[in-house]
């Protein structure tokens, strides 16, 4: 058994309006505690997670508010896919109104 201690838990949210937004943002990030909040609101709030600890490890280092680098939009572009055909499977609509 290893002596390392366990790594805390990472979550990143993005949020992306194709209307007004030129690039997915960071909508919020957090280690820990942190990380088990922005997961337990997706989960009650029934937001599609993705489980990708690489691409999560390199969005934690944007900050808040700020647009995913361009060498990161081929990866997000990949979750975004993923969440949309996970979101449509239980009948929701992106482009209904209030869906954002």
């Amino acid at each position: 058994m290893s002596d390392e201690p366990k790594p805390l838990p990472l979550a990143v949210a993005l949020q992306y309006d194709k209307q007004t937004d030129r690039a997915p943002r960071i909508l919020a990030k957090g280690r820990g505690l942190v990380a088990e909040k922005i997961l337990a609101l997706a989960t009650e709030n029934d937001i599609v997670i993705e489980a990708n600890p690489v691409l999560a490890e390199a969005l934690s280092h944007v900050e808040v508010d700020d647009t995913i680098p361009t060498e990161l939009y081929e990866a997000v572009a990949a979750v975004i896919g993923f969440v949309l055909r996970q979101s449509r499977a239980v009948g929701w609509k992106p482009d209904e109104p209030g869906a954002e």
